[in-house]
């Protein structure tokens, strides 16, 4: 089969890493993270970034996207699939298998849907000759540009969004097929999904929290603030990053920031295995497995890899 693509999914706290690492060891493998916010140095306990994880017995097993950038950088879709690709071309061409796992949906799909994506920087050429153009041309000029009427006319009500949704459609319009990487129409993924009994996957959330707090959370999120984070900047992380931020700000009680948190856990679990039924509903083959079923899931992969 060519370049195949094992992937490991799963809600929260459901142990996609650990089922990757030893996925990894007897595959010849190595793991490319699908989270949004481990990409980030110093975000740890709060992202479930145990690295320690990432090691059986004594052999290491490799790992990407994971502490890539600072706190205080972007980092979006299109930068995640971007890098997935390169990690992906290079996993390969060590001859060793490329593993994506995570939890964070979006970047899941952007992969086995295989997202056509493109980077549309500013094109000053282009805003000189729009600037000139009053609204109503704008108009005009954006309807010329695209097939039907939109549904979503936001875009033809702020001056500076038309000109950006224009820049948009002139760029995926001069676009060609140099511009996608040569993965992305032939990747081949066997999808692996990490099912719980959702009683104990509540009681997994809750118990690991109560860990991370233990490990000292409240003190990550503390130096993060020292490292020059803003307040808005780290509550923009959502759930422990929020919720702890607005400890330390004196806008909740410790009690009440853990419980509020809990119960925003509980639910980012439900959204998350909401997107993967949605996943499904789109095409995508989703093998579940409990947890403890691992030589079953050993035995899709195997299969998927020997076609």
């Amino acid at each position: 089969m060519q370049n195949p693509l094992v992937v490991i999914l799963g809600p929260t706290a459901s142990g996609k890493t650990s089922i990757a690492v030893r996925l990894a060891c007897e595959i010849n493998g190595e793991i490319i993270s699908a989270d949004s916010r481990q990409v980030y140095r110093g975000m740890d306990l709060g992202t479930g970034k145990d690295l320690s994880e990432y090691s059986v017995g004594d052999k290491s097993i490799p790992y990407h996207l994971i502490d890539i950038m600072d706190p205080q950088e972007e980092f979006n879709l299109f930068e995640f699939q971007k890098r997935f690709f390169s990690s992906f071309s290079a996993i390969e061409q060590r001859q060793k298998q490329p593993i994506l796992a995570g939890g964070t949906g979006l970047y899941l799909e952007s992969v086995i849907l295989t997202y056509r994506m493109h980077e549309v920087r500013e094109n000053k050429e282009l805003r000189n000759r729009l600037s000139s153009l009053n609204m109503d041309a704008l108009i005009d000029y954006y309807l010329s540009l695209i097939e039907r009427k939109p549904h979503n006319t936001s875009d033809m009500t702020d001056r500076s969004r038309l000109i950006h949704a224009i820049e948009i459609l002139t760029y995926n319009k001069e676009a060609d097929a140099q511009h996608s990487h040569p993965h992305r129409e032939t990747i081949n993924p066997v999808v692996i999904g990490i099912h719980w009994d959702r009683h104990d996957l509540r009681k997994r959330i809750t118990q690991r929290l109560k860990n991370r707090m233990d490990a000292g959370l409240i003190e990550e999120v503390q130096n993060l603030r020292t490292r020059g984070l803003t307040w808005s900047r780290l509550e923009a992380f959502g759930l422990e990053y929020r919720y702890i931020a607005y400890y330390l700000q004196g806008k909740m009680t410790q009690n009440e920031m853990l419980k509020h948190l809990e119960i925003k856990i509980h639910q980012f679990a439900k959204r998350q295995a909401t997107w993967f039924r949605r996943m499904e509903r789109k095409g995508v083959q989703i093998h579940w497995f409990p947890y403890y079923a691992y030589d079953a899931m050993k035995d899709i992969v195997k299969t998927h890899l020997q076609q």
